[in-house]
């Protein structure tokens, strides 16, 4: 059998057929391909619809416990005065400061010391003024030492110097300044 005979049996079979009854037939093929090729798509909305309802099941989670409300100006107010160090143990802080220094193989100079007092936030500053030779690391290691030996420190300013490039050790300036309530006299400050 030749393609033009093919050809020709399927024009003699569709003069035959009613073309209403062709219109339907090719409706009704057309409608079961739909129906085909929609049945991997039901099964993905099942599966999402059951999803959906396994998570609608579950439970919410428990609602958080509220925040304590942020402390007051009161509670802050007593909170930066306790962290604030003691005026009458100034002596004990710079024995500290010196026994640092020695720790990490500095040599302290004679320093300068000046408590200032402000009266309206009720504390004292005690600067020092600390003139150090060593090496460059130790200096930095003791500068450290003492912010985390004595919580109330700042420290305010350093200063390197080298006389020579070659030179191993360097002079430095450190100016420290440590807070402290105002509870008693200070050493160098005004009663």
């Amino acid at each position: 059998m030749t393609l033009a005979t093919l050809l020709l049996r399927a024009r003699l079979l569709l003069a035959r057929i009613n073309p209403v009854v062709a219109l339907v037939a090719a409706l009704a093929v057309a409608g079961a391909a739909v129906q085909v090729a929609l049945i991997p798509l039901r099964a993905q909305l099942d599966d999402d619809y059951e999803a959906a309802r396994r998570l609608a099941r579950t439970p919410l989670p428990a609602r958080p416990a509220p925040l304590a409300p942020p402390p007051g100006s009161d509670q802050n107010l007593a909170q930066f005065y306790a962290t604030l160090g003691d005026a009458r143990g100034v002596d004990r802080q710079l024995q500290a400061v010196f026994a640092l220094a020695a720790r990490h193989g500095l040599t302290l100079e004679q320093g300068e010391y000046r408590a200032t007092r402000d009266r309206n936030a009720r504390l004292v500053a005690y600067q020092v003024n600390l003139p150090v030779k060593g090496s460059y690391g130790a200096i930095w290691g003791f500068a450290m030492d003492v912010l985390r030996a004595i919580p109330h420190a700042a420290l305010d300013d350093v200063a390197f110097r080298r006389e020579t490039v070659g030179e191993a050790g360097v002079d430095a300036r450190l100016r420290l300044t440590l807070y402290l309530a105002e509870r008693g006299t200070i050493p160098g400050g005004t009663p």
